[in-house]
């Protein structure tokens, strides 16, 4: 018993020192769409994806979407992109002019 209870204590401690996923996005999400101009909601969705905004700029946790799409997907609610983000890159100017012709 004394053993059992010692193998339980481990798992218990590893499961707990072990991080979500959902934390390694940071504080302010897996995608980041900074709009030209300031977006009129605080919140949307695109697809099944919840966005947030404020301060300027959307967030918003992963999808299982492609980042372009995802950048095409938001443009097409908000506008015009002056930058967009995906788990922790920025789009070079290339891509982001691609996603801003999806733009309203």
């Amino acid at each position: 018993m004394t053993r059992f209870l010692a193998v339980a204590a481990a798992a218990a401690t590893m499961i707990a020192l072990t991080p979500a996923p959902g934390f390694a996005q940071g504080a302010r999400g897996y995608y980041a769409a900074t709009p030209v101009t300031a977006p009129e909601k605080t919140s949307l969705v695109t697809r099944s994806t919840v966005w947030k905004c404020g301060d300027g700029v959307c967030t918003a946790g992963k999808a299982n979407t492609r980042d372009p799409i995802m950048c095409e997907l938001v443009a097409r609610e908000i506008g015009q992109l002056s930058a967009f983000r995906a788990n922790g890159s920025d789009f070079d100017a290339e891509a982001l002019a691609k996603c801003n012709t999806k733009a309203r």
